[in-house]
């Protein structure tokens, strides 16, 4: 299948892999992506999955908004166009506060339909501060607004293109909302899978643990190592990505001859001095 160059994040996303995109593919076979299925459980924004395009795919993540997001668009794409279109005339503060509350009141939130939902979550997200999807202890958006200019409300042709991606025909790609473990329990030796987790902070008051209302603490890093052990038994080529601190480097001190030390430039941080070029690390489980 012909890539489409399109077909890229309709959503912003903390930890965004475009800027690492050129390190990431070059460790990749595109050839081999036709004849495996390709896996990302913590799939985000999307970034490497639209620059690869496989045939066969199973996304997944635990944030059920965002994998609605990703349902509405390959299924209700005019509707959702529609939606978003009303948002789209209002890039104000008080309309912006109005949409994230509707979320502090279950019995009106409940009463949105899926397209609804989705409108709102890409509405909030390209108008909100830094583009963060971020929840309280209570599963509530609680960004504040961003005060962008014009900010891109409806791209129609990158929803468009993404759709279509996703309806393909000789493109499966399955779209999940499960623990991370159970959506890549049918991987099979040959199939490729790339592990980008919520990172390990970089110090205790770094830490962005506002993703979804679960986290994802040092436990679930150590349970992530122990699927990677297992998919790497499988024979499934693996690639992670994380940041670089002592407790992952120690994680994976077993395949320390095959990780890569990247540069990244995060934005993200509740200290400005901290923002900036960080060193992140890429993980492999085979020769490069």
């Amino acid at each position: 299948m012909r890539k489409n160059p399109v077909v890229r994040p309709f959503l912003k996303w903390a930890g965004g892999k475009r800027q690492l995109l050129p390190e990431l593919t070059k460790y990749i076979n595109q050839k081999s992506l036709k004849k495996c299925t390709y896996y990302e459980p913590f799939i985000g924004g999307g970034a490497l999955l639209f620059e690869l395009q496989p045939t066969r795919a199973v996304i997944n993540d635990q944030n059920k908004e965002l994998i609605n997001c990703y349902k509405v668009v390959r299924d209700s794409l005019d509707n959702l166009i529609e939606e978003l279109r009303k948002h789209e005339k209002h890039n104000n503060a008080d309309y912006f506060y109005e949409v994230r509350d509707l979320d502090r009141s279950p019995k009106n939130y409940k009463s949105l339909s899926a397209v609804e939902k989705a409108a709102r979550i890409i509405y909030l997200n390209k108008t909100c501060y830094n583009g963060l999807f971020r929840v309280n202890s209570h599963g509530q958006f609680n960004v504040p607004f961003g005060r962008y200019k014009k900010p891109n409300i409806l791209d129609e042709a990158v929803l468009k293109s993404v759709s279509l991606y996703l309806n393909k025909s000789k493109s499966k790609v399955k779209i999940l909302d499960s623990d991370f473990a159970e959506a890549v329990r049918d991987a099979k030796k040959g199939d490729f899978i790339y592990l980008d987790p919520p990172y390990d902070p970089l110090s205790n008051t770094s830490s962005f643990t506002g993703y979804d209302i679960n986290g994802f603490n040092k436990d679930e890093q150590k349970r992530l190592r122990q699927v990677f052990d297992e998919l790497t038994e499988k024979g499934c080529l693996v690639i992670l990505s994380n940041s670089q601190t002592d407790f992952i480097m120690n994680l994976y001190q077993d395949y320390q001859d095959k990780i890569k030390v990247v540069k990244a430039v995060r934005s993200i941080n509740s200290k400005g001095f901290k923002r900036g070029r960080i060193n992140e690390i890429i993980v492999l489980n085979f020769s490069a």
